[in-house]
């Protein structure tokens, strides 16, 4: 037979069924659904990016750069979008949205350069990532120094990422060089010299195929990506540029510094 439950005993179940449904709707709060999440950030960037003096519609090209395809990680995004980039119509973000629209409009950006999953939990994207480095005082000043706004597009971040900051048109560090005067001479094998309708200039090729061919143009800071018919751009091997060129606003002793931040930010 069945014994009557008392009534502070039905109370107390009550109460732990009542607990176990609301931590199981927390956990479910703390992992927003993806589609939504994605939906919501699409709408975003429709209203607050996607607009005639900036980005294009689906971060197509427009008066500002285009931000699909870019191969940008979601580190990168979130600082772009929080941060803002210096000099430029690019501005914070971090004050503007609210944080629901914030990782959800990172995490659409995501999606357009082939992040298929990317972090939605709670906090997940619009928290600065940290690299988790102890740096010495020379290290920091170089990280500083690294993507310091005050000299412009002359700064190594406009260039390189490294530790989630930067643009990547350059490959990823792989060596770094002894020193600031090694790091001044150093060769430049992929840049060679194109000629597009009559105007030659320094480029970095990103790809060629029968679509097309797109290309950096290394003419001047910040490098323009352009995109060429298939056939309509001459290559030859070689170029006068030099990458000593690029970072002429460093002196010999913020090179030094900023050599010492990227040994202690990249692991070969």
């Amino acid at each position: 037979m069945k014994i009557p439950e008392s009534g502070s005993r039905r109370r107390a179940v009550q109460l732990a069924a009542a607990l176990a449904l609301a931590a199981s709707c927390s956990a479910q709060n703390l992992t927003p659904n993806l589609d939504e999440v994605l939906k919501q950030g699409e709408q975003v960037f429709a209203q607050s990016c996607a607009t005639g003096y900036c980005h294009g519609i689906r971060g197509g090209p427009s008066t500002a750069p285009r931000l699909v395809g870019r191969g940008f990680d979601q580190a990168y995004i979130n600082n772009v979008v929080t941060r803002g980039v210096p000099d430029t119509g690019m501005s914070s973000f971090a004050t503007k949205l609210s944080r629901p629209d914030l990782v959800a409009v990172v995490a659409y950006v995501a999606t357009l350069n082939g992040i298929a999953n990317p972090n939605v939990a709670a906090g997940g994207t619009a928290a600065t990532v940290s690299s988790g480095l102890t740096l010495s005082s020379e290290a920091a000043r170089g990280a500083q120094l690294f993507k310091d706004a005050v000299r412009g597009f002359g700064r190594c971040s406009t260039c390189h990422e490294v530790g989630g900051f930067g643009i990547s048109v350059a490959a990823p560090i792989a060596k770094v060089p002894v020193s600031a005067a090694a790091l001044k001479a150093l060769a430049t094998p992929n840049v060679r010299s194109g000629t597009i309708d009559g105007e030659s200039m320094p480029v970095l090729v990103l790809s060629e195929g029968r679509l097309g061919t797109v290309l950096y143009d290394l003419t001047s800071a910040p490098p323009v990506q352009r995109n060429a018919e298939p056939g309509s751009v001459r290559f030859t091997d070689g170029s006068n540029w030099r990458h000593s060129s690029a970072i002429g606003a460093y002196t010999d002793s913020d090179l030094a510094a900023i050599l010492t931040y990227l040994r202690a930010a990249i692991k070969p």
